[in-house]
């Protein structure tokens, strides 16, 4: 017997997070439930870093009230279609469109809708995507405002010819993961001392791609490199029995590698005009630097494109997409020849839907994809975006890795993992749908305001 759609609840989630005083890692989180003799349920967030969280809830609440008493099959019959729908409100549109709060609202409620249709089926998200046809697929993805860069047609004759070797590329990552890189250690504001620890635990647990802040002072950005490099390029720290990655391989080509094939990536999280960057990422050339990650104004795409023709010579590369506002932007980014990697954002992008988009025109224009991620959930969803990449999509994982930052996982029910190989495990519980259902511990503990963690706080229970 069909179900309708019958109600939903929105938490304001404040995680307290003690690395950067700036930030209290925050969840706009919502649950969307159906009727039935087997009801349904989605869990869907998007990520925050405090205050504003309970804005974006607001718009949560708005844009999943458009789905009451709609029957949760017919969305899943063209989720392409159900992500127009969500976005067409005429009145909401004027406070986007596509971008700001109101879409990443819409990504929480698209994400929510998604992992609702993988539970009903019983598998993984990024299962329920590769056992998609190349039709449903297709069906699935927004192209709103892309044909011009990349038609329906184009993008089924793409997906068709990936079609054959999905299997094997399923076995190969489930058998040996999804590579990652790690960014905890690389954070400004951590002692010399904690820096090490930390940089030599992430080489002995098998990663071997590193990422650091940079912007707040080149001197101490510089003596940090230095510093940094001298670990992971050491082979002492190395795991046992390992001699590290050959460094002219082919996935290394053009990363600068070290010794051992570690690489070294930097993220100035916008804080620079164009021609400042271009001078101060010059001055970090012999810390030999991967790529530059949001050297300037998110949507900046001309002055990206700037910046990567001028470090180009010295052979870094520029990398943004986590403040990305939409499909748009990437499809500008890729036009414009503007991005060496492309880092799409599971919370960013308004779900799924859109994220296949992006991910789609990387694949046609040959850019690779490496997720943002860290933060509240994000590493949770975008181990079943790089998989969805890999198997039905791009085809290779050589040269991509995914982020990965160990904290605050233990508030999810299904929370990633990382194997000894510095690479994630894949997803496997049929339950667990797109991995962000929260304890319900969790939810109780830290919704603002009056969750018991901060009702204490408010108390001075807590140092």
């Amino acid at each position: 017997m069909p179900c309708k759609i019958t109600h939903f609840e929105t938490h304001d989630l404040l995680l307290h997070l003690a690395r950067n005083t700036d930030c209290d890692y925050s969840s706009a989180y919502v649950t969307i439930f159906t009727d039935g003799d087997k009801p349904l349920v989605g869990h869907g967030m998007t990520f925050t870093i405090g205050r504003g969280n309970d804005i974006v809830c607001q718009a949560i609440a708005t844009l999943a009230n458009r789905l009451i008493g709609m029957d949760p099959e017919d969305l899943f019959k063209n989720m392409g279609k159900t992500y127009d729908y969500i976005s067409a409100d005429s009145q909401l549109r004027w406070i986007g469109p596509e971008k700001g709060v109101i879409h990443i609202a819409a990504g929480a409620v698209n994400n929510a809708l998604w992992d609702m249709f993988a539970r009903a089926r019983g598998k993984p998200l990024w299962k329920l995507v590769v056992d998609m046809t190349p039709e449903e697929l297709v069906d699935a993805t927004v192209f709103r405002y892309i044909t011009d860069v990349l038609a329906r047609e184009e993008a089924l004759a793409m997906l068709k010819a990936k079609e054959a070797g999905k299997k094997e590329r399923e076995a190969i990552v489930l058998e040996i993961g999804y590579p990652a890189y790690i960014t905890s250690a690389g954070w400004l504001g951590y002692s010399d001392e904690k820096v090490a620890q930390l940089t030599k635990e992430a080489v002995t647990a098998g990663f071997n791609h590193f990422k650091m802040k940079v912007g707040a002072d080149l001197a101490s950005d510089l003596r940090r490199g230095r510093f940094v490099r001298s670990i992971i390029d050491d082979p002492q720290y190395l795991p046992k029995g390992s001699s590290g990655r050959d460094p002219n391989s082919p996935e290394l080509q053009g990363k600068n590698p070290g010794p051992t094939g570690a690489v070294l990536m930097i993220d100035a999280n916008q804080v620079w005009d164009v021609p400042q960057a271009i001078e101060y990422v010059k001055s970090l050339a012999e810390i030999k630097p991967w790529f530059i990650e949001e050297p300037t104004a998110p949507d900046d795409v001309l002055g990206h494109a700037a910046i990567r023709r001028a470090l180009r010579p010295y052979g870094i590369g520029v990398a943004t997409g986590e403040h990305a506002h939409n499909r748009m932007v990437f499809k500008q980014l890729l036009q414009a020849d503007a991005i060496d990697v492309c880092q799409i954002d599971s919370c960013r992008l308004a779900g799924v839907s859109e994220v296949l988009s992006v991910l789609l025109m990387a694949a046609k224009f040959g850019v690779v994809v490496c997720p943002h991620a860290g933060g509240v959930g994000l590493c949770e969803y975008v181990i079943h975006l790089s998989l969805i990449d890999y198997i039905a999509v791009s085809g290779t994982m050589e040269r991509n890795v995914l982020e990965f930052a160990d904290h605050l996982h233990e508030h999810f029910l299904y929370p990633c993992s990382i194997n000894s190989k510095g690479r994630y495990n894949v997803p496997l519980n049929p339950a667990e749908g797109y991995s962000i259902e929260m304890y319900k511990k969790s939810i109780a503990e830290y919704e603002w305001p009056n969750g018991s963690y901060w009702v204490k706080a408010r108390e001075g229970k807590h140092s």
